[in-house]
């Protein structure tokens, strides 16, 4: 399995809606993948978060940190966009 077709059945897996096959298809892809397994699992914190409807306060610098981090990335995005 790839990791595009991972993150195709990743609604269903936290969903818990896939086959025995399937699932045990993408457990044994997020064992060796690391990249798949962070956003996996990010997803599902994020999910369980807005589920409660509370807000969650960052801490301040977290909140920096995250959006420093966000700014940069979408300028480094930009930027390779840019004809040479």
């Amino acid at each position: 399995m790839k990791c595009n077709d991972f993150l195709k059945e990743l609604t269903d897996y936290l969903d818990g809606s896939l086959s025995e096959g399937l699932k045990a298809e993408l457990d044994e892809h997020l064992h060796w993948c690391r990249e798949c397994h962070v956003v996996m699992n990010t997803t599902k914190k994020t999910i369980e978060i807005y589920r409660d409807n509370k807000i969650y306060e960052l801490p301040d610098n977290l909140r920096t940190r995250l959006q420093d981090a966000i700014m940069t990335k979408c300028k480094g995005h930009k930027s390779s966009k840019e004809p040479s």
